[in-house]
């Protein structure tokens, strides 16, 4: 297989999916690895509900194998939600409250922001409705109106 080297398909640092709950946990003060994983699980099948194209396809190839998997198998929603309703909509999925899903989706995006890089995480953004950058630990910048 020939690929171009102007377009990368592997992120420039591989990490497993290990490392990856280890992140989680840290960053949402997990107690088991189990927990982790959960939050894993639900936030990127979430994501994988709200993106499409190419920015869906490089951060699929951003993550570890199982991760890009949970992301991919889902069919994206033709509205994206806003930042709030993704997170009203992942706690109603899991009857988990307001505040324990907010948690999980910051942890998660947290390591999804620092494995898709500043230049994806950009793109990412512009496709998704507003609230998203705060979900991922970015200001909410807005145009003067």
């Amino acid at each position: 297989m020939i690929s171009d080297p102007r377009t990368p398909l592997q992120p420039l640092h591989v990490t497993t999916y290990e490392q990856l709950l280890e992140k989680v946990r840290y960053e949402g003060a997990y107690p088991t690895r189990e927990r982790a994983e959960e939050a894993v699980r639900l936030v990127l099948a979430g994501l994988g509900r709200q993106l499409t194209g190419d920015e869906r396809v490089e951060l699929a190839a951003c993550l570890p194998f199982e991760a890009a998997r949970v992301l991919t198998a889902q069919i994206p929603d033709p509205q994206p939600l806003t930042g709030w309703a993704f997170v009203k909509d992942l706690a109603a999925r899991t009857d988990a409250s307001l505040a324990t899903t907010r948690w999980d989706t910051g942890a998660v995006f947290s390591a999804v922001a620092t494995l898709a890089g500043p230049e994806l995480l950009t793109r990412i953004l512009h496709q998704l409705p507003s609230g998203h950058a705060l979900l991922f630990g970015r200001a909410e910048l807005t145009a003067a109106a």
